[in-house]
């Protein structure tokens, strides 16, 4: 490494103020400070809500997401093999099958690593058009300001396509990652700026945009052709019967976006993100806490045309993307509430008016994504109203 250091540090001199490649030193900042730790430190405060630094944050999320990255390829190679195994197919035409054929590997529900590589031939594609068209914006953007490029991306382009179907065409991510970077976030002036989660603002898109191919009662889970509708669907419509039981949606074997299926993945990633001080336990639980209030309101109110306000708290809470939205998006620290009481009021209005969303109006069977973007607008006016409700109990006291 240290041989990589010296040529880095041997051509600092072109990038830098008066250097032939002067206006491109946000590129070569960004591949030094992902590959080393920076010389200099920030001279003045990027969003002043934490003393911890920003790669470290960012390192520490992506982490955290490994459970549910890895449950994404085996969960979405588990539901292709599955459905291919129940229509009685024996191979993929398409370039997939042509490497599960090159690598000897059949279409097993009951193997780990057929699952696995099934999986990563879905997801690797949807990463990679998702880092390289929002790469290329969060570089420009950062040119034309002549500014450093933030390690915010890293966690945006991991999160992303978690929130994907496995089928999507690949210039439909390409048109999502390039909202959410530049409408979510660059508009407002970068990282730290943003009052909206960016990559739940691209999912946001693609959902109103092509509602058809995002959700739906028939979303993709295998191959051309093959459809099953996701588990909130299953318990939307009346006319369907649930194909999986408690357990298995826990664990995340269950139709849906990527990698928004595992409770139990998001379980692991909290632990991490709580234990590291990196996500607010606060948020966390407000937004359990709200979802199981407004629930058991509506279990109580009930409805003899809409089965939605029967389904229990644990059912909400293993469905859709409830877990993952817990855990990832709305503790997002900088769309987030950063008081700590404005934390409890943000994610207990988030957690309720998921199930308001999903209950109320089934046409929208997935509340979660809705719910969080509602509480990011809110966030700042519930902070001012506990900044201001401080100030005036500090104002009084000091008044005696």
């Amino acid at each position: 490494m240290k041989f990589l250091r010296d040529i880095l540090g041997s051509q600092e001199k072109l990038f830098t103020k008066g250097g032939k490649f002067e206006k491109y030193y946000p590129l070569y900042e960004a591949g030094e400070s992902f590959l080393f730790t920076p010389g200099v430190v920030t001279k003045h405060g990027s969003h002043v809500r934490e003393f911890i630094d920003l790669k470290r944050v960012m390192v520490t999320v992506i982490v955290a997401l490994i459970p549910a990255i890895l449950m994404a390829f085996y969960n979405t190679g588990y539901q292709a093999n599955l459905a291919m195994q129940q229509a009685g197919m024996t191979e993929v035409a398409n370039w997939r099958g042509m490497v599960m054929s090159t690598l000897g590997i059949g279409y097993d529900p009951g193997s780990l690593i057929g699952n696995m590589i099934h999986g990563a031939l879905y997801f690797l594609p949807i990463y990679i058009a998702t880092v390289a068209v929002g790469g290329l914006w969060e570089a420009l953007f950062a040119v034309v300001r002549n500014h450093e490029i933030n390690e915010g991306f890293l966690v945006t382009s991991m999160l992303f396509p978690l929130t994907l179907p496995p089928d999507i065409p690949l210039w439909q991510v390409a048109i999502g990652i390039s909202f959410g970077v530049v409408i979510g976030k660059e508009v407002f002036g970068g990282v730290g700026m943003n009052i909206l989660n960016p990559a739940l603002t691209g999912r946001a898109f693609l959902f109103f945009a092509y509602p058809a191919q995002i959700s739906g009662d028939a979303v993709w889970v295998a191959t051309d052709g093959i459809s099953q509708p996701t588990a909130l669907a299953q318990l939307a419509d009346p006319t369907l019967n649930l194909t999986f039981d408690w357990m298995q949606a826990f664990i995340g074997l269950v139709p849906g976006s990527m990698g928004e299926t595992s409770t139990l993945a998001c379980l692991i990633g909290a632990a991490i993100l709580i234990g590291t001080g990196i996500g607010s336990w606060r948020i966390m639980l407000s937004v359990v806490l709200g979802m199981v209030a407004f629930t058991l309101m509506l279990n109580g109110i009930g409805s003899e045309t809409n089965d939605m306000f029967a389904v229990t708290p644990a059912w909400h809470l293993v469905l859709g993307g409830f877990a993952f939205g817990t855990v990832y998006m709305a503790t997002d620290p900088v769309s987030a509430a950063m008081t700590s009481g404005g934390k409890w009021l943000y994610g207990f209005l988030i957690g309720a008016m998921c199930v308001l969303v999903r209950v109320i109006n089934p046409a929208f069977p997935e509340g979660m994504m809705l719910a969080i973007l509602f509480g990011n607008v809110f966030a700042p006016i519930i902070d001012r109203i506990f900044i201001n409700a401080n100030i005036k109990r500090r104002i009084a006291r000091n008044a005696v």
